[in-house]
């Protein structure tokens, strides 16, 4: 199948490249600068800039299927504007390019008032690829697990530089996290089941933890220790995000939409996604290990298990 890649240098798109070159798919890219993209040999690499209509119409030519993979939250406070603005331009080119199916990968929480508007931003350009003539399969994920994610990042840096914390009470909040490979399986097994297009998938991997077993867990794995969290309830999102920002490498303005998307429970409903695909999901520690860099985790995390030491 000839697939464009949306997003292609970021943390996503990177992992999926590859590997749906790997599946034998005919894979072209879309970037701004291609003289940046230091991507794997064999794949086609077009130009353009999804916030210019027409300049990216060509990178559609025999695509039978895309991958939108964009977001804009790295560019500043306007990212939910040029969010929408990107995705209109995608809609309108892939419909006249007459491309079957999309792909996209959005966020999970509920669709109601409780949604951050860094989560409602990525609802609102499901909701408008969603009006393409293309058959649109979709997919909601928490925090993805991997060494490039900037909310793993966030929890990397903050479970090894602070062995006490004061945190605001979203410490307490279910999240979901998944591992980027699980990820990635998901978004190339889409294109061997035609009967998932149209369809909505939650994903999430095989345990639903709080932020602060993540982070306690996350330094454990690390061999910082498990840092002391104390949560403070007059602590707020803004004042949370300048906090992450000062104590991390992480900046402001992507530390900020972030902060405020984890007061909201971001817990998958699992069925339809493991009934469709079959995944097989990774344990939290083998996410983390490997995304430490550590190619054998999975392996010690089984090891350790057998010997009745995994999960302590």
């Amino acid at each position: 199948m000839h697939v464009l890649v949306t997003g292609a240098t970021g943390f996503v798109g990177g992992h999926l490249v590859p590997a749906l070159l790997a599946a034998g798919h005919s894979v072209r890219v879309l970037v701004r600068n291609p003289g940046e993209y230091d991507g794997p040999d064999g794949v086609d690499v077009a130009t353009g800039d999804l916030l210019e209509a027409g300049s990216f119409d060509a990178a559609l030519d025999g695509v039978d299927a895309a991958y939108y993979l964009v977001h804009s939250m790295h560019a500043g406070s306007d990212y939910a504007e040029r969010d929408r603005r990107a995705a209109r331009n995608f809609r309108r080119a892939t419909d006249e390019a007459g491309v079957d199916r999309v792909v996209y990968l959005g966020g999970l929480g509920e669709d109601d008032e409780t949604l951050s508007e860094h989560l409602r931003s990525r609802r609102e350009v499901e909701y408008l690829l969603k009006e393409g003539a293309y058959d649109l399969t979709t997919f909601r994920a928490a925090v993805i697990i991997g060494a490039e994610s900037a909310s793993f990042r966030m929890i990397r840096e903050l479970a090894t530089r602070l062995p006490v914390m004061v945190t605001p009470r979203w410490v307490r909040t279910d999240c979901h996290p998944i591992a980027i490979d699980d990820v990635v399986a998901y978004l190339v097994g889409v294109l061997d089941s035609p009967e998932t297009a149209g369809e909505t998938y939650e994903i999430g991997g095989p345990e639903v933890l709080t932020y602060a077993e993540i982070l306690r867990r996350t330094g454990r794995l690390m061999g910082a220790g498990e840092p002391r969290i104390v949560p403070v309830p007059v602590l707020t999102p803004k004042l949370s995000a300048y906090w992450v920002a000062l104590m991390t490498d992480v900046p402001t303005s992507v530390a900020r939409p972030l902060i405020h998307g984890l007061k909201t429970p971001v817990v998958a409903d699992t069925a339809a996604a493991q009934a469709q695909f079959g995944v097989e999901l990774t344990p939290f520690a083998d996410a983390v290990r490997l995304a430490l860099g550590d190619p054998g985790g999975q392996e010690a995390t089984r090891a350790a298990a057998a010997t009745g030491g995994a999960g302590r």
